[in-house]
């Protein structure tokens, strides 16, 4: 049963820390819902100690685990989350943050507005000036207050344009009502979660629905299709791809282009 709430932090209370698979990344390493509300507090707290709150946006680098509890982090701070941001941000006036791997940060592959904080992950930055994100996670407190977000707090843009919190959970209903996506189904990502309606059918309709976000990898530059890895048929669940190519897979396909957002705030 699609859960009742308002606001995607609702999505993250106590109740919800089950033992059941809610993600599984690249390397099909399963990660319960357990470990997902309880890391995302944890992001959460520390992104507050970056000065993330809600009224900013906060870049986020990365399709793995650790991107989805940084802009998860995000959410629960009232903040937006700008999934793979460009490298020139130097215009973006409410950038607070940008979570990216260190060696992105340390490269300086982004131009950013003064005063943003950088948070990167993976190895420990020897640059000063990036917090390691990923040992400032792991040592917070797991645990969060409650929230008591308006339904209309912006929760992803794509630099153009912005959706509410209210938007995207409608947008979500919709998706599992015309699919059927049930707990524990498998939904697939294909495609960049830069894009809001990939995020919004692979991340956000999944975690309302209590269904399971399966990451792949980007194909390389020159790959065909078939180089991707093929999605099983298992009898017991239904499988969902994220993706606007077709596929002979024994999964069904839904197209992020078709997802009606189409009272996106400018």
């Amino acid at each position: 049963m699609t859960a009742h709430v308002a606001t995607v932090d609702e999505l993250f209370t106590r109740e919800r820390r089950e033992d059941r698979t809610a993600l599984v990344d690249t390397t099909r390493r399963d990660y319960d819902a357990h470990w997902l509300c309880t890391s995302a507090w944890k992001a959460g707290n520390f992104l507050r100690h970056a000065g993330v709150r809600e009224g900013v946006t906060v870049g986020v680098t990365g399709n793995g685990p650790v991107a989805l509890l940084a802009c998860f982090g995000a959410t629960l701070l009232g903040a937006t989350t700008r999934p793979n941001p460009p490298a020139d941000l130097t215009q973006e006036t409410d950038l607070q943050a940008i979570v990216a791997p260190v060696d992105e940060l340390e490269s300086d592959r982004y131009e950013l507005p003064r005063g943003t904080s950088m948070l990167g992950y993976g190895d420990k930055p020897e640059t000063p000036g990036i917090k390691h994100f990923d040992a400032g996670l792991w040592s917070e407190n797991p645990s969060f207050p409650p929230q008591s977000l308006p339904p209309e707090t912006g929760l992803l843009t794509d630099g153009s344009r912005a959706v509410s919190h209210a938007q995207v959970l409608e947008s979500a209903r919709n998706l599992i009502d015309d699919y059927e996506i049930k707990a524990g189904d498998r939904v697939v990502v294909r495609g960049p979660l830069s894009a809001v309606e990939v995020a919004v059918a692979g991340v956000f309709a999944p975690l309302l629905a209590e269904a399971v976000t399966v990451l792949e990898r980007e194909p390389a530059t020159g790959d065909e299709d078939g180089t991707r890895e093929r999605v099983e048929k298992d009898d017991n669940v239904t499988t969902y791809t994220i993706s606007d190519a077709t596929t002979s897979e024994p999964a069904t396909r839904i197209d992020p282009t078709a997802l009606a957002l189409s009272d996106r705030t400018a």
